[in-house]
């Protein structure tokens, strides 16, 4: 029988564990393209279809808050259909409103396309169920960081791309109003393409697919005790305010640097986009830092450095907010996103080891509090009586709170019976 891996070949597709690290991170990178594909547009589409600032806010919750129920359905169906059979249906299904959200000529119709399109955002929690069935537990951690952070990448790339997508569509002679709505057209043939992916070269785990192997979660029910678990909900909290603070800046970046330093759409979207490029190595960043301190300090290790990351993003979210010039706001912007997304990697660097027999579900609530967090911060972005740096304060102020929540909070691994311990060494090539 094949075991999970204990070494990460990153250039290798000769094994079932490595090609779907592959698919199942480019996955999760073409959902956030049509997630995020939006939110670079927005100065356009604020002006075609008339939208107020209470409005937009509205529209930053919705995209995000769909995926709190997603997240967590999705959790329970990787438990049961697994990973597999549950990508492929996320894909097909979410692609829809991605392709028909040009459709919208008014604030409704648009409002309620990105409440769905905003289901896509579950499919994180299928990236890192379906890597933690691929590798041993000595690099979990490190494993599921670098899929979510280069899935994640696919947030700063949109940033980037859509506009020029659409500078290329009116260059073809369409008009704003025209190009926003068939640029969206891209990443809904990209979900399709990686929808067959996933369909042709991955397996449930290194044995097979769930339904072939007999795998036991198949017909398992649902542990609802473990929402007692105090922990669970420690990671919730630090899960809401990194990668909630994440999908908050995605939405609201674009717009904060053309209303705040006066930029282009382009090039708003540019340094929108260098945030999210830092994906490609801070949250693995997170993850392989969290793996070694688990190593030498185990889980109590782990949860202290969480906790750090999170204090530092805090800091790094004030200094962004009192900023007076452009480039001062791109350095503290450089400063605080590096460490929110080595949180990210540093909080799915705990989160197997929690509960491994519903891994699953701890996942999609842990997942679903990014979300929350995102939601929640958005209520501030909407407010017209607070302005985009007072919510980038205020922000800042709650993160540094959460993180002595986390300090204060006793992370233990469950026994497991069946795996490796968690010191084992860290092996990435």
């Amino acid at each position: 029988m094949a075991a999970p891996l204990d070494k990460i070949k990153l250039f290798s597709l000769n094994t079932i564990q490595m090609r779907t690290f592959h698919i199942t991170w480019l996955m999760f990178f073409v959902c956030f393209f049509g997630w995020f594909g939006l939110a670079p547009l927005m100065p356009t589409i604020r002006t075609d279809l008339g939208l107020s600032k209470a409005q937009v806010g509205n529209i930053i919750i919705a995209s995000v808050s769909g995926t709190i129920i997603a997240r967590l359905i999705i959790g329970r169906l990787c438990d049961t259909w697994g990973p597999r059979k549950t990508a492929i249906r996320l894909l097909l299904v979410g692609s829809i409103p991605v392709f028909l959200v040009g459709l919208s000529r008014d604030y409704t119709s648009f409002l309620l396309f990105r409440l769905a399109i905003s289901v896509i955002g579950g499919s994180f929690v299928i990236t890192q169920f379906h890597t933690s069935l691929m590798f041993a537990p000595s690099i979990k951690g490190t494993a599921n960081a670098i899929t979510g952070g280069w899935g994640n990448l696919g947030g700063g790339v949109t940033n980037m791309v859509m506009p020029v997508i659409f500078a290329a569509i009116v260059g073809f002679g369409y008009s704003n109003a025209s190009a926003w709505r068939y640029a969206m057209i891209v990443p809904g043939l990209m979900m399709l393409g990686v929808a067959y992916l996933y369909y042709r070269f991955t397996k449930d785990t290194p044995n097979g697919n769930f339904d072939e192997i007999g795998h036991h979660r198949k017909n398992g029910k649902t542990d609802w005790s473990i929402l007692a678990d105090w922990r669970i909900w420690a990671l919730t909290l630090a899960y809401g305010m990194c990668f909630g603070m994440e999908i908050t800046f995605d939405n609201v970046a674009s717009l904060h640097f053309v209303d705040t330093f006066h930029l282009s759409q382009g090039s708003a979207g540019f340094w929108a986009g260098i945030f999210g490029f830092m994906n490609l190595f801070a949250r693995a960043l997170g993850g392989i830092i969290s793996d070694k301190v688990g190593a030498k300090s185990g889980m109590k290790g782990k949860g202290w450095l969480l906790a750090l990351m999170l204090l530092a993003e805090g800091i790094g979210l004030l200094l962004f907010a009192q900023a007076g010039s452009l480039v001062i706001a791109i350095m503290a912007m450089l400063s605080f996103a590096l460490f929110l997304k080595m949180a990210n990697g540093a909080t799915y660097g705990i989160v197997p080891f929690i509960n491994e027999k519903n891994a699953g579900l701890v996942s999609g609530i842990v997942g679903a509090g990014g979300n929350m967090g995102g939601m929640l911060f958005g209520f501030l972005f909407k407010s017209d009586s607070i302005t985009y740096v007072q919510a980038f304060t205020y922000i800042g102020f709650i993160v540094i709170g959460v993180s002595c929540i986390v300090m204060l909070t006793r992370f233990v691994r469950q026994p497991a019976t069946s795996e490796a311990p968690v010191n084992a060494p860290v092996a990435v090539s």
